[in-house]
């Protein structure tokens, strides 16, 4: 019927198919005669394809709200608050002393990070407070 040569892993095959009949096939590898069953074709599965959502063209202008965020000055470390340099309402500098505390048996300045108004003063001299408890708030 028809003759096919494959090379499989570098061995060379000859094959002759001689009958066909349904799904049975009679055919002869290298001269050895073999009864085989052909099997449905496996068809290949779809790859799902991504679907995207439109993107929209960016805002141009950013919407600014009054105030501004509040900068919450937090405790570096467990300690004691020994002593308050600023009240509610005062205006404060970057890197300006905002409060001593003792941690780890050592004095520590507790600076401000930008220039601000302080619209809060969480604790008061001789309060025990925790790592990152807020202490201060600058507006």
């Amino acid at each position: 019927m028809k003759n096919y040569k494959f090379t499989i892993s570098g061995n060379i095959y000859e094959v002759e198919i001689l009958e066909m009949e349904g799904d049975i096939v009679k055919l002869e590898v290298n001269g050895t005669p073999y009864l085989v069953e052909i099997h449905k074709e496996v068809k290949p599965v779809k790859t799902p394809r991504l679907v995207r959502p439109v993107l929209r063209e960016p805002q141009k202008t950013i919407d600014k709200k009054e105030g501004g965020p509040k900068l919450a000055v937090k405790a570096p470390l467990p300690g004691i608050i020994m002593q308050v340099l600023i009240n509610r309402g005062d205006k404060v500098t970057k890197g300006q002393k905002l409060l001593m505390m003792e941690a780890m048996k050592m004095e520590n300045e507790i600076k401000a990070e930008i220039d601000g108004e302080i619209t809060s003063v969480k604790v008061s001299q001789g309060q025990s407070v925790l790592q990152d408890e807020v202490l201060i708030e600058i507006n």
